[in-house]
């Protein structure tokens, strides 16, 4: 299996050095990170609503969750679900969990990035148009424009 560090590590000998996210940049992004199990969170969900919790679902202790704040206060989420309660293991679990979350990160900070990027280079093109518009014309986004992130 390949992991995040593997991948940045092969980019980084074959001497890519674009602007690009990187596991760094992820692990940067997290504020804090929670696990519980789904029979945890029913336990809360219903002690928060005043009743008595019972002693729970065991297929729902079998149900791993990871909530990631980033430090703009938005939340991911990532879950890890075992088939066979023999196999259970709470740590595995949560790494699972956290990993599935991960990987929600980084489709975020990739189209962060790129929106920078197209920033970057449609203001540094409209510099020399003078329209309506206040950074120059608009952008289509067809990649037919006349922008530089579009050609």
């Amino acid at each position: 299996m390949t992991t995040d560090a593997q991948i940045e590590t092969e980019i980084q000998a074959k001497g890519l050095t674009a602007p690009r996210i990187t596991p760094a940049d992820i692990e940067a992004n997290v504020a804090s990170e929670h696990y519980f199990t789904a029979a945890e969170g029913v336990y809360g969900a219903t002690l928060c609503q005043g009743e008595r919790p019972g002693l729970g679902n065991p297929p729902l202790m079998l149900l791993t969750f990871c909530v990631l704040v980033l430090r703009n206060g938005f939340t991911v989420t990532g879950e890890s679900a075992c088939a066979s309660p023999e196999n259970f293991d709470a740590e595995i679990g949560r790494k699972v969990a956290r990993a599935n979350a991960v990987n929600k990160i980084w489709p975020l900070l990739g189209f962060q990035l790129k929106t920078d990027l197209h920033g970057r280079a449609y203001s540094a093109s409209s510099k020399s148009d003078d329209n309506d518009f206040p950074l120059g014309k608009a952008c289509d986004l067809s990649g037919e424009g006349t922008c530089e992130a579009c050609q």
